[in-house]
């Protein structure tokens, strides 16, 4: 006869582990079904002595099952106590293959023919037993794995382990004592690991034990080597063995099979369930890591809340007081629960989320409400938080000389996509136009959500294009009249070199370049020449578009570069609607043809840009150049650096290349994404509203991960003094280095590198000591602009 119970419980890792407990601590009837012949599953699978973190630490734990920061073993045994005292029902080595029936009256089957009877089913299955792999070529190989027991067992062997989550950073930590370690990941960020860990990084970096490649993936495997694709092209590491942790999909053909319903159809996407964890399914609930919580903390809060959920008693979610707190700070008189709701129906970027992945967000986030005048950001700052409008509306400035011109943008409606896609500036000043509540989401959150959620991602592309099509091609097309030119565009990435127009071909595509910059060249006496360069922001392709000719230039990448590819067709159609978008694209296309005309007579001068840009310039703000036709090589430039940076130069005139009368010494650009900021550990990189990049010399850690990522060598380690305020200073500044520009820590080596004398009044001390003007700051495209002009 089947065992008849009240809540069958399936999978026993800490949410069903939880629930187990709480209902046995209720009296009332169910039991715990584990596949396993053991409780923890995914857990006893961790490697040997992980320590185990209890985050978020802010989040209080209410399950009656202790849990604390600690070994894979202790918390192992914590949980084994756990059901123990309270006597949970637990079924060992019993698998489940299905699920059928309604509330009151499920059947759960077993693989061993048994048959389970539950009014109630709790769903706490995980996902590690659907764990990603790798599909590249070579993946099948042998030395290829996905799991790590014991880091002891690997000594001397050179490992890449693939994933920048918590999974792959604590197997590269583990196997770094006694192997060289390289951790792959495929972000320019650690953007889903815990800080904890990322700090344990930050040592091992320090301590120069382990390498990292970022915003890198597989691209092929061979024996004795992992080929990765980065930015700057391919690049290989030897490797003895590869640990890939690349992450877990929902078991979702099982789910679906038991009736429940997802949030979406991608592969990602999480089950749909109630804020008591119910699904579309009545009596069937889902918890833990397969509702989209992966945090043992949280999971563990879950197993006690869905207990008291279907014994009907009042829950109130361990997150409350959190979310409560930030609507206090606001001064909004809501309820947590009207507060996801509004997100949720108001906001479409969240709607392909659950409720409960909604209040995960809101921990990390902030409310604001604001009046009208009140300035979310202005145009040029270097800040990259999203907002959403969740009531009200606010406006987006189109003509910084006529503020009043707004772009009113209503509920539902959100800004900040460009700082989240590229890093860059913010390309207008936002405020808000009439009393609003916003949801202002952190850079990490909001990336960890479109990484995880591809609806949220496709949102935020598609509003990027729609307004860059706004801001840069038809700033008086309507999104009705630009929804078919957007439906059939798409953004593709370039690499460092590649190429998006080659001379010649019969292509009639438009580029509008969205980050990076481009390089335009001809042949000239059979040389490939480069005539132009053209920055993030404006389009290449126009005239093969309009004209309906083969292409009369080559384009090709100077950077890392992502392009909006618009098809010829559809962006016909919409100038044909609209006459004054299409006559300024033929007033700009004429511009250019006689543009090109003059540069070709002049090839051999302008010819000095291809080289330019081969030494980083296509992604430089602020670079350092000297005449040297005017130069008298005094070195007053490096002297007033060093003097005004506690004895350390930031620049090494001798050194870098020279084009005609053009030197580019080694001194930071600036970069528009700079390469330094991507994997700082302890973040000492950042970069003010102004632009300028700089380095925190009471966080910089040493451990030269900046260096190693700067292409063009602008950054070293140093082990500086305080020397006395040189002549130079004197003369400059009236004193050596100012409160604060003296780097502490004696006998520390420190990152060093230009900050372009920031805080300082008057300027880069290298332009004001130079005696005849031969040295000189500028943006690149200015640079461009005088050497196109025929002068300096």
């Amino acid at each position: 006869m089947a065992e008849r119970v009240a809540i069958a419980i399936i999978g026993s890792g800490p949410a069903g582990l939880s629930a187990a407990c709480r209902a046995a601590k209720h009296g009332a009837s169910h039991v715990l079904l584990e596949r396993a012949a053991h409780l923890c599953d995914t857990i006893s699978r961790y490697q040997k002595r992980k320590l185990v973190m209890a985050t978020p630490a802010v989040l209080p734990l209410v399950s009656d099952a202790d849990f604390g920061e600690g070994s894979r073993e202790k918390v192992l045994e914590t949980f084994a106590d756990a059901i123990a005292e309270t006597g949970a029902n637990v079924q060992l080595n019993a698998e489940v293959v299905s699920i059928v029936g309604a509330k009151g009256a499920f059947k759960v089957a077993l693989k061993s023919g048994e048959t389970v009877e539950a009014d109630n089913v709790v769903l706490a299955i995980g996902l590690q037993g659907n764990i990603r792999k790798l599909t590249v070529p070579g993946a099948e190989l042998p030395f290829v794995q996905y799991q790590l027991d014991d880091p002891d067992e690997y000594q001397g062997e050179s490992i890449a382990v693939i994933g920048g989550g918590d999974a792959g950073i604590e197997n590269a930590l583990g196997l770094v004592a006694g192997n060289a370690v390289t951790l792959v990941v495929n972000s320019p960020e650690f953007v889903t690991a815990k800080p904890a860990n990322v700090a344990k990084v930050q040592d091992e970096i320090k301590a120069g034990r382990l390498d990292t490649v970022m915003a890198a993936s597989p691209a092929r495997i061979e024996p004795g080597k992992l080929i990765l694709n980065t930015s700057q092209g391919e690049a290989t590491v030897k490797v003895d063995r590869i640990i890939a942790r690349i992450g877990a999909l929902p078991p979702r053909k099982f789910v679906e099979a038991c009736g429940v319903a997802f949030a979406s159809d991608a592969p990602t996407a999480a089950p749909q369930v109630s804020d008591s964890y119910e699904t579309n399914v009545p009596g069937l609930y889902i918890i833990g890591a397969l509702a989209g919580y992966p945090l043992i903390k949280n999971c563990l809060n879950q197993g006690s809340e869905v207990i008291e959920h279907i014994l009907g008693n009042p829950v109130l979610p361990a997150d409350e007081p959190l979310i409560q707190m930030k609507l206090k700070k606001a001064d909004l008189k809501w309820s947590v629960a009207e507060l996801v709701n509004a997100v949720k129906v108001q906001v479409p970027l969240f709607r392909a989320i659950t409720p409960l992945q909604i209040r995960e967000v809101l921990t990390s986030s902030e409310v604001r409400c604001v009046q009208p005048g009140d300035v979310l950001f202005r145009k040029n700052d270097y800040t990259n938080s999203v907002f959403a409008v969740v009531v009200g509306a606010i406006g987006v400035e189109v003509a910084p000389e006529k503020p009043e011109m707004l772009v009113r943008l209503g509920v539902g409606s959100f800004v900040g996509e460009m700082g989240l896609i590229s890093g860059r500036r913010r390309t207008a000043t936002v405020t808000a136009v009439e009393p609003s509540v916003l949801l202002e989401v952190p850079r990490n959150a909001m990336l960890r959500l479109a990484r995880s959620v591809p609806d949220i991602k496709r949102q935020i592309d598609a509003a990027a294009i729609v307004r860059q099509f706004r801001t840069h091609i038809a700033p008086t097309a309507t999104p009705e009249a630009l929804a078919p030119v957007v439906e059939r565009s798409k953004v593709v990435a370039f690499k460092a070199g590649e190429t998006l127009i080659k001379e010649g071909d019969v292509d009639d595509r438009v580029f509008l370049i969205r980050s990076g910059a481009v390089a335009v060249s001809k042949l000239v006496g059979r040389r490939d020449t480069v005539l132009s360069y053209v920055q993030a922001g404006h389009y290449v392709g126009e005239m093969a578009m309009l004209m309906r000719t083969p292409r009369s230039a080559s384009v090709r990448a100077s950077v890392a570069t992502e392009a909006i590819e618009i098809e010829a067709e559809a962006l016909r159609a919409l100038l044909a609607q609209y006459p004054e978008v299409k006559a300024d694209f033929s007033r700009k296309m004429a511009q250019r043809g006689v543009e090109t005309a003059r540069l070709e007579a002049r090839a051999s001068e302008v010819g000095a840009i291809g080289e330019l840009l081969k030494q980083g310039l296509g992604e430089a703000t602020d670079v350092l150049l000297i005449d040297e036709s005017l130069c008298v090589h005094c070195d007053n430039c490096e002297n007033a650096c060093a003097e005004t940076h506690a004895g350390i130069s930031r620049l090494d005139r001798e050194a870098g290349p020279t084009f005609a009368t053009i030197h580019v010494p080694t001194s930071c650009r600036h970069c528009e994404h700079p390469h330094c900021m991507k994997d700082c550990p302890p973040d000492a990189l950042s970069r003010t509203k102004e632009g300028e990049v700089f380095i925190n010399q009471e966080t910089c850690i040493g451990c030269g991960n900046c260096e190693r990522n700067c292409p063009y060598g602008v950054i070293h380690m140093a082990q500086p003094s305080a020397p006395k305020p040189g002549l130079i200073a004197w003369l400059l500044f009236g004193a050596g280095p100012g409160p604060g520009r003296s780097i502490k820590g004696e006998g520390a080596k420190k990152a060093v590198k230009c900050d372009l004398c920031m805080g300082l009044d008057g300027g880069p001390a290298c332009v004001r000591a130079c005696p005849t003007g031969a040295a000189m700051r500028a943006h690149p495209e200015k640079l461009f602009d005088l050497i196109k002009a025929g002068g300096r």
